[in-house]
């Protein structure tokens, strides 16, 4: 009996890690989500999606700048399991460590160099310089960031998604614009409350 016992937890186990390991966003029993009948019958509108003209032609934003294509923006993703992200980068900006939780990110460099990396769950950092033409892979739900480190020339990427909904967070805001209180946090960050104070009042300006 207890052998059997024994078999039955480690199927069990077995088959809980095999749902964990694959999850993602669910499968769809469809070819692809239409959308509400008030909208009507989709056509070759509903599948197109123009936000990225902004960008051509366009001068470089003074600052660094997202422009997303996921299941919010584009709704004709649902149940896709993709989206799709334009990063543009002016020299000597960055993308501050962030996560997405349901995606992992591949990250495409259109133009200039881009140094990125992740972390780790063992905190162990994986950082590499990129050049035009080189992709890198962000895994899923790990802390990563981008940092265009030219003094002159922008750089431009282009970053694919695992999920219509990879979300994203951003550490710097999840942890000092939050109400998580500020003696937790100086506990935390082994420092005091006027420090924390001082951190958040710059991240709010």
């Amino acid at each position: 009996m207890a052998s059997k016992l024994h078999l039955f937890l480690l199927l069990s186990l077995s088959f809980a890690s095999l749902r964990i390991s694959t999850a993602g966003d669910p499968d769809i029993l469809t070819d692809f989500i239409p959308p509400p009948a008030l909208f009507g019958p989709p056509g070759g509108n509903y599948f197109t999606n123009t936000d990225f003209r902004s960008l051509v032609g366009a001068p470089f934003p003074p600052t660094f700048k997202v422009v997303k294509a996921t299941m919010e923006e584009f709704p004709a993703l649902e149940g896709q399991s993709v989206s799709y992200a334009a990063l543009l980068f002016p020299n000597g900006t960055v993308n501050p460590p962030h996560t997405h939780p349901r995606a992992s990110e591949l990250l495409f460099v259109l133009m200039g160099s881009l140094q990125v990396g992740f972390v780790d769950t063992t905190n162990k950092l994986f950082s590499q310089t990129l050049q035009q033409g080189d992709i890198f892979v962000f895994p899923k739900g790990l802390v990563h960031f981008q940092f265009n480190c030219d003094a002159k020339d922008p750089a431009l990427a282009l970053s694919a998604f695992g999920s219509a909904s990879p979300g994203t967070v951003k550490v710097p805001s999840a942890v000092f614009n939050s109400t998580i209180d500020d003696q937790v946090l100086a506990l935390s960050f082994k420092t005091d409350v006027a420090t924390i104070q001082k951190i958040k009042s710059g991240l709010s300006g």
